[in-house]
């Protein structure tokens, strides 16, 4: 893989003849990934699915992961549209699930600007939110989208590939990836959703060194998020354990905890 900055324009060829945006954004991206890029996970080329795969984008032939693209002139904000969402929050739990690369480019010379990598196991209903049923005039009439609440993701689930038009160092990618895979484990939606609501509030700890208390501030978040639990803290307290486990966090005693630099922005 070169050090120069990627550019897609030496793609450009390849949209000639298609009207839509999406057709000309998927042409162009879906095979620059496909030479450019990885699996996050394992570090192997990824392959395109044929087009039209009613399950992802690429995948990954070695450890079988699989990616849907979303791509954007411009910098993804904090929402991205995706596909049927029943399907969506069916396919949650389901090891069909894809992970998310975001891929954003120029729209003046096609450059690339960033790939960021969500891995599938961040994906918990309270991020994918309900579009309004198209209405009886259009094509799919009744048909109900999703969005998809990236800002919602925790930082430490949202491992950048490139940034600033540079790829990173795919050692450091792969290293991000290895940190979250501990979520894989857990098949149980409930519980990577208080791990995942759990690691957002400590990142919005704005000091390296916190206490339990400063977790405890977010009780009325979590209880919103979780009204079946009736022992918040106790909850808390448990999720502490697992960061702390999993290197993700110290333990300092009396109370006081250290999040690691280099996992959180």
């Amino acid at each position: 893989m070169s050090n120069a900055t990627p550019i897609l324009s030496l793609q450009a060829a390849l949209a000639k003849g298609y009207n839509s945006n999406s057709q000309r954004a998927r042409v162009l991206t879906e095979p620059w990934i496909e030479e450019h890029a990885y699996c996050p996970s394992c570090g192997s080329d990824l392959k395109r699915f044929p087009n039209g795969s009613p399950l992802a984008d690429l995948f990954c032939p070695s450890c079988h992961e699989q990616y849907e693209l979303k791509s954007k002139a411009g910098l993804f904000r904090s929402t991205v549209a995706d596909g049927a969402y029943f399907k969506k929050i069916e396919r949650l739990s389901s090891n069909t699930n894809p992970s998310l690369l975001l891929l954003s480019y120029r729209l003046s010379d096609l450059g690339i600007l960033s790939l960021v990598v969500i891995p599938k196991f961040f994906f918990v209903p309270r991020i994918i939110q309900q579009r309004k049923p198209l209405s009886a005039t259009a094509r799919r009439a009744g048909w109900i989208g999703s969005i998809i609440k990236i800002d919602q993701v925790p930082d430490i689930g949202k491992i950048s590939m490139i940034e600033d038009g540079k790829m990173l160092p795919r050692p450091n990618v792969l290293k991000q990836w290895e940190k979250t895979d501990f979520l894989a484990s857990r098949k149980s939606i409930d519980k990577r959703s208080w791990l995942i609501d759990t690691l957002e509030c400590i990142e919005r700890i704005k000091n390296v060194r916190f206490s339990l208390a400063d977790v405890y501030a977010f009780e009325g978040l979590l209880a919103t998020r979780h009204p079946e639990n009736r022992h918040i803290r106790d909850k808390i307290r448990q999720q502490l354990q697992v960061l702390r486990d999993q290197g993700l966090i110290s333990f300092l005693g009396n109370g006081q905890y250290e999040r690691k630099v280099g996992d959180f922005r």
